[in-house]
């Protein structure tokens, strides 16, 4: 019985010593698994033109974009500007600039990041802010960071931000400033 006891003592530490060394054996293994994601498409002073129909809805111009098709994005980095025209006259209608930019190839989405400027040129209305997320859905610009807008009428900063690609019709949701 005695002898049992050893040999059941015996098995049970060493798997416990197994557990243990696998357990330690597996991060390894899975950093070695770890594969380094790279673009399919590398571009350097890349020019995109957006068409529907018969008409050029922007023009967007970047330093380098990356196009990362398997997992439909891309990034787009460097002087990222974007000019918007009319459906009517063709004519532009308003332009944003930002240092970098993501976009979801499947939704159209877009977040502009870094000394994001939105300029209308109908109402000359100017945006500034850090990040500014456009939901090609509901065609409405979004912001939760701090943005400044300014318009001949008055001058408005705070904090979140909705408005449609023209800056006719935004809303600031936390108000810090108003000058006019």
């Amino acid at each position: 019985m005695a002898h049992l006891l050893r040999i059941l003592i015996f098995a049970l530490s060493l798997t416990f010593l197994y557990c243990c060394s696998e357990e330690e054996q597996l991060p390894q293994k899975a950093l070695e698994s770890k594969e380094i994601i790279q673009p399919e498409i590398v571009g350097n002073q890349v020019t995109v033109t957006f068409v529907d129909s018969s008409h050029t809805k922007a023009v967007l111009k970047a330093d380098r974009a990356r196009v990362f098709s398997e997992h439909k994005k891309t990034y787009l980095d460097g002087n990222v500007k974007t000019d918007f025209f009319s459906a009517k006259t063709k004519e532009r209608i308003s332009w944003l600039s930002s240092d970098s930019a993501e976009i979801d190839d499947s939704s159209k989405d877009m977040l502009a990041k870094g000394n994001v400027v939105l300029v209308s040129d109908s109402n000359k209305t100017r945006l500034e802010t850090s990040i500014l997320f456009w939901d090609n859905k509901t065609q409405k610009l979004y912001s939760t960071e701090f943005v400044k807008i300014k318009s001949p009428q008055e001058s408005i900063s705070g904090w979140g931000f909705e408005s449609d690609i023209n800056l006719n019709n935004y809303r600031i949701f936390k108000v810090s400033g108003i000058q006019k």
